[in-house]
């Protein structure tokens, strides 16, 4: 690769959100490279592995259009494809919904993802990490540099382009992990209350084993840290531990501005992460392809960056407006006593909960 190369756009982060962006920009004919310090992309691990299915997604997420194009799973990355979901209260008792979840192999899942976008035409760099960007030039830690006229940070919640750039402060909830072996559920499970204050925890059944965790607030830990609260809530499920890891997501929805310049933000970078059930790959895909389309459209068209952030607000302003609402309320609620939860937890309020989870209307003549 030729170090003095200029490119269109580069993208720092080849995640969902960054390969997102890479593949439609490069399926509308620019010149895109990405770079990212992992090798291969996609580990380590550091996340629980839920997407919704496609068709789910059309219901969650109904103005975001072509989800088929989008979303375009291959089998090898899908562990498990699971029917239903469960709510779960500390004492046991259990919401059941039908809700069809694909458990993901992630690492498959992010590769497949860097293939489709590398067979579009964008160009990869990986292994290597980015120590500085000023105006169009990207410079990494080994001293090469690289120019673009848009510069996209998709490296998470610790970009280098929203930290040295941005101010504006994101909630971010730690989290911790195990992959472990057995059969522990056949249900997605999310656990509230005391097991996760200010959060939830997980499990997610696998191909004979299952992603556990779990993600606080250390605010309404009661001075707990999170290791304990992982030890107690993971250690309780038996099975021999394939994979420890940990994260973090942003819970408190999306930043006011994606744009700066000739810089964009996408995925956790911007705050892509719907609070009240913790989603974020597909989100930051969809992310990805907005951001793509309206980078196109700035370098051909001369349009304004500032269409990123109309076309989002078009797709996912409501679905994300409605998820940091219930995600206020449930940090209200999932911090009371544990009987209140309980109580909470029955069949008058099951529907309404639901909707809180899944981002609708709590009140909607509507399914």
């Amino acid at each position: 690769m030729n170090p003095s190369k200029e490119y269109e756009v580069i993208v720092i982060g080849g995640g969902p959100a960054g390969s997102t962006t890479a593949l439609y920009l490069a399926k509308r004919g620019l010149s895109v490279l990405v770079v990212d310090g992992r090798d291969p992309i996609g580990t380590p691990l550091q996340c629980g592995e839920l997407v919704p299915s496609n068709d789910e997604m059309k219901r969650l997420c109904p103005d975001v259009p072509d989800v088929d194009d989008l979303f375009q799973t291959p089998e090898h990355a899908v562990c498990r494809i699971v029917p239903e979901m469960h709510l779960v209260t500390p004492s046991g008792k259990r919401l059941k919904y039908n809700f069809e979840g694909l458990v993901l192999d992630r690492v498959a899942h992010d590769e497949a993802l860097v293939d489709r976008a590398k067979r579009a035409g964008a160009e990869y760099l990986v292994g290597t990490r980015v120590n500085k960007v000023e105006e169009n030039t990207v410079t990494l830690k080994d001293g090469r540099e690289f120019q673009a006229s848009v510069v996209v940070g998709a490296g998470g919640h610790q970009d280098i382009i929203r930290r040295d750039l941005w101010t504006e402060n994101s909630v971010n909830i730690p989290v911790k992990f195990e992959i472990k072996d057995g059969v522990h559920t056949e249900a997605l499970e999310l656990h509230f209350g005391s097991v996760a204050p200010g959060g939830y925890a997980w499990v997610f059944p696998k191909d004979g084993c299952s992603n556990i965790g779990l993600g606080i607030q250390s605010k309404y830990a009661k001075g707990a840290s999170l290791n304990s609260y992982a030890k107690k809530f993971i250690g309780s499920y038996s099975g021999e531990t394939r994979f420890r890891g940990n994260g973090a997501l942003p819970m408190s929805g999306t930043i006011s501005s994606f744009t700066k310049e000739n810089y964009v933000l996408v995925g956790d970078a911007a705050g892509m992460v719907l609070p009240s059930n913790g989603a974020g790959i597909t989100i930051a895909m969809i992310g990805g392809r907005i951001a793509a389309n309206s980078i196109a459209d700035h370098i051909e068209h001369g349009l304004p960056l500032k269409t990123y952030e109309a076309e989002w607000n078009r797709q996912m302003g409501a679905v994300m407006a409605r998820s940091k609402r219930a995600f206020g309320l449930g940090s209200i609620l999932f911090r009371l006593p544990d009987w209140i939860v309980d109580l909470v937890f029955n069949p008058l309020t099951k529907p309404f909960i639901w909707r809180a989870v899944t981002c609708r209307p709590l009140f909607s003549l509507r399914g």
